[in-house]
C-alpha cells in the first residue's frame, strides 16, 4: 500500500479570492477526486488550526494500492484539473510518499 501526502502553503490573496475561500475551493475539488478516480483507495483534506509558524494550511492524504494505482491518479486529468488550480493559490506545497 502506498501513502500519499501533500500539505501547502496558501497564499494571502490569489485568483480574486482570499485564503480562506481558497481553501474551500481546493476541498471541493480534492473531494471531488475520490468519486471520479478508482486508483484512490481512501482519501482525506485536514484544514490545520495551528498557530505555529512551522504550520501549513491544509493536507491531503490519499491512499493507494500500489504504485502504478499512485501514478494513475496523479496523471489523471480531473486530479491535474485540480493540481492546475492549486498551483495557482499556493506559496508552498510539501510531499511524502511512502509505502506501510
Amino acid at each position: 500500500m502506498i501513502k500519499h501526502v501533500v500539505m501547502w502553503r496558501l497564499k494571502e490573496e490569489a485568483e480574486g479570492n482570499e485564503k480562506g475561500k481558497n481553501i474551500e475551493l481546493i476541498k471541493e475539488k480534492l473531494f471531488k477526486l475520490k468519486a471520479a478516480i478508482n486508483e484512490i483507495n481512501t482519501l482525506e483534506i485536514g484544514e490545520n488550526f495551528n498557530a505555529s509558524d512551522a504550520a501549513l494550511d491544509l493536507v491531503l492524504i490519499t491512499t493507494h494500492e500500489d504504485k502504478n494505482d499512485l501514478m494513475g491518479y496523479v496523471n489523471h486529468p480531473e486530479h491535474r484539473e485540480a493540481a492546475s488550480f492549486i498551483g495557482k493559490v499556493v506559496e508552498e506545497r510539501k510531499v511524502v510518499d511512502f509505502e506501510y
